[in-house]
């Protein structure tokens, strides 16, 4: 980088010739436009296989930082999308001078599992960390809204966990919360009864597996996906266990689910401390064992916010709308108990 006054700057980047330069500009310039948008005080330059920029130096130094990230990820063979471009600049501008954070290509470059030509890997840095403390720690907990890959995530790592050998299976469980309707009333089977509540749980599996591959791991024992009632009274060995929903649980049902865990086993609970769906009064669960597992070692709190959310941008900005609203009416999402409705059924999916 060169320097042309007291706070202008300009630099150069060369792209090999054995990068296209589409897979750096994107199609009709695409990734082009998304760095100008970030960046419109910088004059950036097309010419060959060079690229220029001038402005702030700092701009300057950031706009020559992000094309050298999209480099090393675009040498591991993964293309470079307009998502990925954004959320590398705001890893970048988060970051501190001097910060030894985990670079964007390092988060974007990450890869889970992969099956059937599709790759699970985290998106952003509070993503990466999430995956990263499921590795280090017997107990994690996934907090955070709604499309931040809480559950889909942990569920990649449980089966990259079996597929590995690190665990002999994989159990499932969410609370059984009611809404609307008592479960007595509902039609059909107990099992038909519940099977709305566990539904978003099995669509995952199928994103990860041969679908084919389900039926039988059930049935041999290998994959468990049960209500979180069904863990009473017993002991999980060498299991890779995720508790969805963790919300609503109580305060008796977060105590009896985390006194399950077993020899050889990892634990990630995951939640929205926003989306409480319990009874008028009822303390959640996962609210209260913050204030009581905090310090415990071994024990990991991961906390994504609306910048990890991994759907539609509008998702983000209505997770923001709605904590702005409640700052404004005096509402305490982590004391009172009482969260927004909405209805069951939700998956996290990340990435899609």
């Amino acid at each position: 980088m060169t320097q042309t006054s007291t706070d202008q700057a300009s630099a150069r980047f060369t792209v090999p010739a054995k990068h296209p330069m589409v897979t750096v500009l994107g199609s009709g310039d695409s990734l082009l436009r998304v760095i100008e948008q970030a960046f419109p005080k910088t004059d950036i330059h097309v010419r060959g296989n060079e690229i220029s920029a001038v402005g702030d130096s700092a701009e300057v130094a950031l706009v020559q930082r992000l094309f050298d990230e999209m480099m090393l990820v675009l040498r591991t063979g993964q293309p470079m999308t307009e998502d990925a471009v954004e959320r590398s600049i705001a890893m970048l501008r988060s970051a501190a001078p001097g910060d030894e954070q985990e670079t964007p290509a390092e988060v974007l470059t990450q890869n889970i599992l992969s099956n059937r030509g599709r790759t699970i890997r985290p998106k952003t840095l509070n993503q990466k960390r999430y995956v990263d403390a499921i590795d280090k720690h017997t107990v994690v907990f996934g907090i955070g809204p709604a499309g931040t890959g809480k559950t889909y995530l942990a569920m990649a790592k449980a089966v990259q966990a079996l597929q590995s050998k690190q665990v002999n299976r994989i159990i499932l469980t969410r609370p059984a919360v009611e809404a609307g309707e008592r479960l007595g009333f509902l039609p059909g089977t107990l099992y038909e009864k519940i099977d709305p509540y566990l539904r978003p749980l099995y669509d995952a599996l199928h994103d990860m597996l041969d679908p084919d591959s389900i039926p039988r791991l059930m049935a041999a024992g290998t994959i468990e996906v049960a209500p979180l009632a069904y863990m009473r009274g017993r002991t999980l060995n060498d299991a890779f266990i995720i508790l969805d929903e963790a919300q609503n649980t109580n305060p008796e049902q977060m105590k009896m689910f985390l006194t399950r865990l077993g020899f050889e086993s990892k634990v990630v609970i995951t939640g929205d401390v926003t989306q409480v769906d319990l009874p008028g009064g009822t303390r959640s669960g996962l609210r209260q064992v913050q204030e009581i597992l905090d310090g415990v070692e071994d024990v990991h709190f991961a906390r994504l916010t609306s910048t990890d959310v991994v759907r539609h941008k509008l998702v983000g900005r209505i997770v923001d709308a709605y904590e702005r609203y409640d700052v404004r009416n005096g509402v305490n999402g982590h004391e009172d108990g009482r969260g927004d409705r909405r209805p069951h059924g939700r998956s996290e999916r990340n990435g899609k």
